[in-house]
């Protein structure tokens, strides 16, 4: 079976399923989108990895990993997302060391956390995709400040419930670069990563 190499497209909120996110890939060479529902813990681990800028101050345990990881000289070469069971999604980290592979067991939405802090490149199989990617209709015309509106509607497709990321973003357009700054720390030292993720998106918009 031939793989399909994916990337990180966004996550989003679900407000209708109590902690429920969707992570929404796609293949890198088309335009079909893979969405996964996760927990809000990889979900926050995840947005960390994705938003560099943005350290927590004390490791994450997707952090620890990489940091256990490091100091044995073990790395993460690839994930594979080989499975698809139930509407689950199965996946494999594959490892070396000493120049000798291993392949282990793991949940999706940890194996792409790993993935992301290991820069190792995320796959999964032609058969998965064409079972369970769905394809997102953008109108070229549009700007680019609709495609959150277009990820939405894919959200919604995959949860059977409406969801608006964007009702979960408190209302910055009033606050300075420099209040921003300062909310964007508090949140950090709160370990609320999700609002640090939305502050940091307002501060470099304004940039």
């Amino acid at each position: 079976m031939s793989l399909v190499r994916l990337n990180i497209k966004g996550i989003s909120y679900s407000q209708t399923q109590n902690g429920a996110y969707a992570l929404i890939l796609n293949e890198v060479e088309g335009d079909r989108k893979l969405p996964i529902v996760i927990g809000a813990f990889e979900a926050q681990s995840i947005a960390i990895a994705l938003e560099k800028e943005i350290r927590p101050p004390r490791p994450l345990t997707h952090d620890l990993f990489k940091n256990f990881a490091d100091r044995f000289d073990i790395v993460v070469k690839q994930v594979i997302i080989h499975k698809l069971v139930d509407g689950v999604f199965y996946s494999s980290l594959i490892c070396e060391r000493d120049k000798i592979e291993e392949i282990i067991d793991a949940r999706t939405s940890d194996a792409i956390a790993l993935a992301l802090r290991f820069d190792a490149p995320i796959f999964t199989y032609k058969n998965i995709l064409d079972k369970a990617g769905i394809y997102l209709k953008v109108n070229p015309a549009k700007d680019e400040e609709d495609k959150p509106k277009e990820d939405s509607i894919l959200v919604d497709d995959l949860l059977a419930n409406e969801m608006e990321p964007s009702a979960q973003r408190e209302n910055y357009q009033g606050k300075t670069i420099q209040e921003l700054q300062n909310m964007l720390d508090e949140a950090v030292a709160n370990e609320d990563y999700e609002k640090a993720a939305h502050i940091r998106d307002e501060i470099s918009k304004r940039q």
